[in-house]
């Protein structure tokens, strides 16, 4: 069984500064060429968590997915994270996941954050994707999804489970212990990377960027700074511990209308 390596990036984000960002992730990515198979950056990594999005939106040709296909292909690995997306002159929480060969795969994030008002400016996504990759299945998410249990039930048994946030220090308590309930109750790895710093509305992020085993074991978490860290996660080590633990059979059945 293989392993995967992963690389979460905890960063600060420069407000609606695409290019700036982007500039920014490409200099804490240049060392990982070779190193890993996976990187995960922050939701909305390009701009921080913007309700602007007729000013910075762009569309499916724009740069941030250029940057993603060209800094994918040279880093041999996938990169995921969310931007403001633009189709059909509609706006959309897109995250992204791009292979090495510049295939892509999308998700929009299904449950917007209706306090900030996210659900007047964006569309919500319909369908959850669980994407192959190097030998795992990974289910990618985004930020407010992390508060549904249902929403990311481990019914396609994924191994690893993602989500990129902007989530904010006030509510860190609930970031930490929902992240670790995402864990033991699907039995697979889980990672949430978040920002740090403060936005342009005043709003503080500790990032408390986390990595997470099925068992609920805290195997990374770093708070406050930027920070990109890698490791490896072991197949066999989370095959062996669900056929101990065989519970994911005895999940209730359901539909999602």
């Amino acid at each position: 069984m293989s392993n995967l390596k992963v690389s979460l990036i905890q960063a600060s984000l420069h407000w609606e500064d695409v290019s700036r960002n982007l500039s920014a992730f490409s200099k804490k990515m240049i060392d990982l060429k070779g190193q890993t198979d996976l990187i995960v950056l922050p939701e909305m990594f390009t701009t921080g968590f913007s309700m602007n999005a007729v000013s910075v939106a762009e569309d499916m040709n724009g740069k941030t997915m250029g940057w993603l296909k060209d800094q994918a292909s040279q880093l041999d690995c996938a990169i995921t994270g969310s931007f403001i997306a633009k189709e059909n002159d509609l706006f959309y929480n897109r995250l992204i996941f791009m292979q090495p060969d510049g295939q892509y795969f999308q998700y929009d994030k299904r449950h917007l954050f209706t306090l900030a008002k996210e659900h007047h400016t964006y569309q919500a996504g319909k369908e959850r994707l669980i994407v192959e990759w190097r030998g795992w299945k990974i289910c990618p998410l985004v930020c407010y999804d992390l508060r549904f249990p249902v929403w990311s039930r481990n019914t396609a048994d994924y191994d690893l489970l993602i989500y990129v946030a902007n989530w904010p220090e006030t509510r860190a308590l609930h970031w930490k212990a929902l992240l670790k309930a995402r864990a033991i109750e699907n039995q697979s790895f889980t990672i949430g990377v978040n920002r740090v710093g403060t936005d342009e509305k005043g709003f503080i992020y500790s990032g408390d960027t986390s990595l997470i085993d099925y068992y609920g074991t805290v195997l990374y978490r770093t708070t406050k700074s930027e920070d990109v860290f890698t490791t490896s996660l072991s197949k066999e080590e989370l095959s062996t511990y669900r056929s101990k633990l065989d519970f994911l059979p005895d999940r209730d059945s359901f539909r999602i209308i």
